[in-house]
């Protein structure tokens, strides 16, 4: 096989691009002398991909019926056992559909991938599935998970399964969906402004956000590297404790895994709170939109950590408040530059890249019209900043990320843990199909302020079912330090242990 050549007018195109200033006659000239290069790009278009192997046999599976899916939280069922034995023998698993299972479709709640078939697995579904775990299915997600809640897929909305017509939360919609109604034990979410505690908090679940690099990312669609995460979703904190240590820890293949530290998550679990100091951030409660209950009911949470043996004191990180804002150009400018305009991929960084995920996203140029309106109005930010200040806000949040970073890493300094509401809300009614645009992405984005600061930090973040009010779960958020989800996971196992969450 060879790649195509460029036309002298394509390449005229190209150089006119670049506001360079040169006669046809100059421009075949530089053509004249490609070939070598277009030589190398033969050779590599025969080479085999170099990708790792496919372990258990499976089925593409198949698309459930309405009454299969009542929450419309799959998009596809399937059933892939792993190995005999292991840490998670006999559990059921749904993997969030930005994650690649090789040999099942994936369209990542948009109909602009639909029909791509993934040719590998992600690295966290060969550890399931290396440990024992049987995947059941693609939970359906937002698409290209551009939403906190649940009504952007293009499968159509997914609900919540304590109240049908309300937000299971996103974009791990689905995952947070079917591990909350029991059809699975557990579930993989995916995290950039609260992806996994989003839905966790919403349907009253755990969900673990951990330090950013545990968990390696290699085989899920990116968004933005410094902000991607992938992790678990699960009914009870053992279970989410037992997930995290099958699927963290380096795969060689995925940059943003610099030196993870690996804990004893379950060891984690006996530890109990006593003589633990819980810092309780002032800057996470009282927001516009805060709700009076869910800050009550997580100050109730606060109470109960305290009489369970923890030191428990309010304090203040002013830099909180600013923390949304720094991530606001890195999330935008980076998905744009990263997800669409680099085709998911992007360029500059060493590691597994889903070749054929690639050439399936590039066709979102041809479908655009297809695309959420929560991403749209992202992509429209993006560019915008990119074309005409290039960049340089994307760069200055960066920087500016470090001293919010800091200001948290001071007050952990003190204390082991953070608390915090996780959303400001609990679950809202899902929009009608012909809601105005304000209420669509109000809906999209009305939750992320205290989420969205601990993906551009790092550090790792859980939210812990702590509540119900309206028959609707309330989500209290603990925060460590970075690589100590197990002191995260000690306070969780603590707080489940001291009664049934639904009637506090």
């Amino acid at each position: 096989m060879t790649v195509s050549r460029p036309t002298l007018k394509q390449m005229m195109d190209i150089v006119d691009s670049f506001g360079m200033s040169m006669t046809p006659e100059r421009v075949g000239e530089f053509l004249s002398l490609m070939e070598p290069n277009f030589k190398a790009y033969d050779l590599i278009d025969q080479m085999p991909d170099d990708i790792p192997v496919v372990k258990y046999p499976r089925t593409p599976g198949y698309r459930p019926s309405a009454a299969e899916n009542p929450l419309n939280a799959w998009y596809v069922k399937t059933d892939i056992k792993g190995a005999p034995d292991g840490k998670l023998k006999g559990k059921t698993v749904a993997v969030k559909d930005n994650v690649c299972v090789a040999g099942v479709p994936m369209m990542n709640g948009s109909s602009t991938l639909e029909g791509y078939v993934p040719n590998l697995d992600a690295t966290v579904v060969t550890r399931l599935l290396d440990a024992g775990a049987t995947i059941k299915g693609k939970s359906h997600c937002e698409l290209f998970c551009l939403s906190g809640g649940s009504h952007t897929g293009g499968l159509g909305p997914v609900h919540n399964p304590h109240k049908r017509g309300y937000s299971a939360g996103g974009s791990s919609s689905g995952s947070g969906a079917l591990v909350a109604s029991g059809e699975v034990d557990l579930a993989i979410g995916g995290d950039q402004g609260g992806s996994i505690r989003m839905p966790s908090s919403f349907c009253g679940i755990y969900g673990m956000k951990a330090t950013h690099g545990l968990v390696p990312y290699t085989g899920v669609m990116p968004i933005e590297s410094t902000i991607d995460h992938t992790g678990p979703m699960t009914a009870t904190v053992a279970d989410n404790a037992l997930m995290l240590e099958v699927i963290a820890g380096p795969d060689g293949l995925d940059p943003r895994q610099y030196a993870p530290k690996v804990g004893d998550y379950v060891g984690a679990l006996k530890r109990g709170v006593k003589g633990l100091k819980i810092g309780v951030v002032a800057e996470g409660f009282g927001h516009h939109n805060s709700e009076a209950d869910v800050d009550a009911k997580v100050r109730e949470a606060a109470g109960r950590f305290k009489a369970l043996g923890a030191t428990v004191e309010q304090i203040s990180i002013p830099e909180h408040s600013l923390a949304p804002a720094i991530w606001t150009p890195i999330a935008l400018e980076g998905l744009q530059a990263q997800m669409m305009n680099g085709n998911g991929m992007g360029f500059n960084w060493k590691g597994l890249y889903t070749v054929g995920l690639l050439d399936a996203h590039a066709n979102w140029r041809a479908m655009a019209d297809d695309l959420s309106d929560s991403l749209k109005i992202s992509m429209m930010i993006g560019q915008y900043f990119i074309t005409h200040y290039r960049g340089r806000f994307y760069a200055k949040s960066q920087n500016l990320a470090r001293g919010v970073r800091a200001a948290y890493d001071k007050a952990l300094g003190s204390y082991d843990l953070l608390l915090m509401p996780t959303l400001p809300v609990k679950a809202t009614p899902l929009p009608a199909d012909d809601a105005p645009l304000s209420l669509y992405l109000q809906r999209a984005f009305e939750m992320i302020g205290n989420t969205a600061p601990f993906d551009v930090t790092g550090h790792p973040a859980m939210t812990v079912p702590c509540g119900l009010s309206d028959g609707l779960p309330i989500g209290a958020m603990l925060i460590g330090k970075h690589f100590d989800e197990e002191t995260i996971y000690a306070a969780a196992a603590a707080f489940e242990a001291d009664g049934d969450w639904r009637k506090f």
